[in-house]
């Protein structure tokens, strides 16, 4: 242990003669944080919404300032029309058009049913089913509300359904991405951190200094990751703290047993970040290998963004090779539910086993090079 403390202290005196590179690996992670937890977002706001309304009543008038002032949508055209709404579907102008048919209130005041129309652009599904679902929401309201006015009793349904969303009730995307983004930034940071290491002492000329010391290739191996994981631990610390600040990502877990997942998980990238630099003789070949192990694997494969059950049955066989893919699943157990570390004992065991391979493979061809 004096030895791979020794190696540490060396390793970590070179990161802060490169002073440049610290304060990548320190705060790039937290600003990549910020960058893309603003930029991602699956909330729909300001649909922008034509209303073509052929009745111009209080009815008619009060179903499109429920519209507007839900903060949905945005009315930014009043087509006289269909063809006018169709060219301003075309040209892009608007994504959603609301239709008032003629006789709307008379059908209302006698307890017909009546119908409006809602055109909705649907060149992005996954917006349009979030537009259909608003417009259908705030129709029904509008049409209870308008009901009772007009007769006195509002029609009840045949079955009632009382909504109930748990961990996260005002349905908000950065609550589910923000953890994601969590996992991938730390991945990849880490990877690449360690990934440069002993390719760096190749390309220095000192990698035959380092064959002929007298230390086991094991001590090596633990010393070279110590500094990395210090200085990734605590890029991780900003990242959640970051993360709680500006999203209001909510704890309502364990710190302890939060602190004891990063720390897993850390080593997992790390020990990747070595396997790499063993197997490669430049940092640019270091840094674009480890892009694409990390990168792509994190984003697609781990349940960042695409649900993992959701994909052929092949593709979820290798996701279980992607450490990111339980790192998630305790993330946001811990952070969203206040679940207990306990629960996620197969995810743990799944990071510990990854840790183990990648560091024992780093070990064996270190072991090989240095003969």
């Amino acid at each position: 242990m004096r030895k791979a403390l020794a190696v540490g202290r060396k390793e970590l005196h070179q990161i802060r003669r490169d002073r440049r590179t610290l304060v990548i690996l320190l705060f790039v992670p937290a600003f990549f944080l910020l960058l893309y937890g603003y930029a991602l977002n699956w909330d729909v706001r300001h649909v922008r919404l034509a209303v073509l309304d052929r009745e111009h009543t209080l009815e008619s008038r009060a179903l499109v300032s429920a519209f507007v002032n839900s903060s949905y949508f945005d009315l930014v055209a009043s087509p006289g029309s269909m063809a006018e709404i169709e060219r301003l579907m075309d040209r892009g102008e608007v994504r959603a058009a609301l239709v008032i048919p003629e006789g709307m209130s008379r059908d209302l005041r006698s307890g017909r049913l009546t119908q409006v129309q809602v055109i909705i652009n649907g060149d992005n599904a996954n917006t349009a089913t979030t537009v259909f679902g608003y417009a259908q929401a705030i129709a029904r309201g509008v049409s209870a509300a308008l009901q009772l006015e007009a007769l006195g009793v509002a029609a009840a349904p045949p079955i009632s359904v009382d909504p109930r969303v748990w961990y996260n009730p005002e349905l908000r995307s950065a609550l589910f991405l923000v953890p994601g983004l969590i996992g991938f930034i730390v991945m990849l940071s880490s990877v690449i951190s360690t990934s440069l290491s002993i390719v760096r002492e190749k390309e220095r000329g000192t990698w035959e200094q380092v064959r002929m010391a007298p230390i086991s290739t094991v001590s090596y191996v633990v010393g070279k990751t110590i500094p990395y994981f210090v200085i990734s631990f605590a890029s991780a610390v900003l990242i959640v703290l970051a993360a709680m600040l500006l999203f209001d990502l909510p704890m309502r877990g364990s710190w302890a047993g939060l602190v004891l997942a990063v720390s897993l998980f850390i080593v997992a990238a790390l020990g990747t970040g070595l396997l790499v630099s063993t197997l490669v003789d430049s940092q640019a070949l270091a840094f674009l290998a480890s892009l694409l192990i990390s990168l792509l694997p994190t984003m697609i494969l781990s349940g960042f963004v695409f649900p993992i059950a959701s994909m052929p049955a092949p593709i979820q066989v290798i996701t279980y090779i992607v450490p990111a893919r339980y790192f998630l699943v305790v993330l946001r157990g811990i952070v969203l539910k206040g679940v207990e570390l306990q629960a996620f004992a197969p995810q743990i065991g799944a990071l510990v086993a990854y840790s183990v391979v990648v560091l024992g493979l780093a070990s064996l061809r270190l072991a090989r090079e240095r003969g």
